[in-house]
């Protein structure tokens, strides 16, 4: 009955949201699926109009409009641009997870999230046996590529390239930490997020290294979970509140200044997304949430915002040139652009060169590059371009995908 209440309340919050749409189709020119596809229904204008007939009377065949929902990468390029105002990207989290607790989740889906991704001591233990035997099922490319593929043609896989999982997660290399603050007088929570965690550790290593030199105190908690936006992104509100849940009892055992991540998307989730879904939990609960995310910080704006910056001494030697890409979630969703650009800047190795279309998704999207492999591959070839046309030798960016 509580669950049914839920989904009640998010209708409800789909009609109003929805409701603002004007059909104007400006989301067309920032839509890299439609740039893809041009089919209405790509569009954000398009899954609205079906949202509309969803919450009128949730249609003769919701499992199109959930199939419809999930071909989309939750960008958020259609938020970020519309002249109305209207909170898409919101809309669509809530409407998955709508038509989620209408029909059910798979089998599958309700394994990998409730059973292994919502419990992280399991999934920690998991992975950590998926990267001792991983061996057996993939294969490298090579050195320069630092990637594999599946030794078997598995449907999910394929010849896909892939990034294996890293032979020790980075909390279990670094342990857990929680040291005073220094010179700087700052104190973060250092919250890892999954990919960084058991694939990127080198992104650990150096968020956690520039934290301490500029004497910031470190609360990294062994016990911390996932974000929640897997298991969000698939409409499975259950996961997500009890990661939400897990999180906040985690982080809530110590003070701190700021939460620090170096995963656009879990900045964006934790700051946006945790608030959004937090309609049903209690008042202290709500609060504890938003204390937590008026403190969330990506590590980019962290470090120029809060501690500050000064360039380094430049001994006239010959600089790299590099080129920035803007994850989704830190410009379109944090509208967090010119820090990463001045950190960058502060490095006297390196000359910035802009790239064309510097924020347009590079298609990965999560799991949407697993569902809808080719479109994805599409829209990075898009980006693979216009990285090719900077004639940088190398590319930063704060997104893991």
């Amino acid at each position: 009955m509580p669950r049914l209440k839920a989904l009640g309340r998010l209708m409800q919050d789909l009609e109003d949201q929805v409701a603002v749409c004007m059909r104007c189709g400006l989301c067309q020119t920032v839509c890299p699926m439609f740039a893809q596809t041009g089919r209405e229904a790509d569009l954000a204008r398009g899954k609205l109009a079906l949202l509309d007939g969803l919450v009128q009377e949730l249609l003769q065949d919701p499992r199109a409009v959930q199939d419809r929902l999930t071909r989309c990468l939750l960008c958020g390029a259609c938020a970020a641009n519309c002249p109305s105002g209207v909170k898409a990207l919101d809309i669509f989290i809530k409407a998955r997870a709508v038509l989620a607790g209408y029909l059910g989740l798979s089998p599958l889906k309700k394994a990998l999230f409730r059973q292994m991704l919502a419990r992280p001591d399991i999934f920690n233990r998991i992975l950590s046996w998926g990267a001792r035997f991983q061996g057996i099922f993939i294969k490298p490319v090579d050195d320069l590529l630092g990637s594999s593929c599946s030794r078997f043609l598995s449907p999910l896989l394929k010849g896909r390239h892939f990034k294996p999982l890293a032979q020790v997660a980075f909390i279990q290399q670094a342990g857990p930490r929680n040291t005073p603050a220094g010179t700087s007088g700052l104190k973060a929570a250092l919250f890892i997020g999954c990919l960084v965690d058991k694939v990127f550790t080198g992104v650990g290593d150096a968020a956690l290294k520039v934290l301490e030199h500029h004497g910031v105190g470190v609360f990294m908690p062994e016990a911390q979970g996932c974000c929640g936006i897997p298991a969000l992104s698939a409409g499975d509100a259950w996961a997500f509140d009890k990661l939400v849940g897990h999180n906040l009892k985690v982080f809530g055992s110590q003070e701190f200044d700021f939460l620090v991540t170096p995963c656009a998307t879990c900045a964006a989730t934790i700051k946006n997304l945790w608030p959004l879904m937090a309609q049903d939990y209690s008042a202290e609960e709500q609060a504890r949430i938003a204390r937590l995310a008026e403190k969330t910080r990506d590590i980019n704006q962290f470090l120029a915002d809060q501690v500050g910056l000064a360039a380094g001494k430049d001994k006239g030697a010959a600089k790299t040139l590099l080129t920035y890409h803007d994850p989704c979630h830190l410009k379109k969703s944090l509208q967090v652009a010119a820090q990463p650009r001045a950190l960058l800047r502060a490095n006297p190795r390196y000359r910035l060169q802009e790239m064309a279309e510097a924020d347009w998704c590079c298609g990965a999207g999560g799991s949407f590059s697993l569902q809808h492999y080719e479109i994805s591959a599409a829209i990075g070839r898009r980006k693979l371009e216009n990285l090719r046309k900077s004639g940088a030798a190398v590319v930063a960016t704060a997104c893991p995908g």
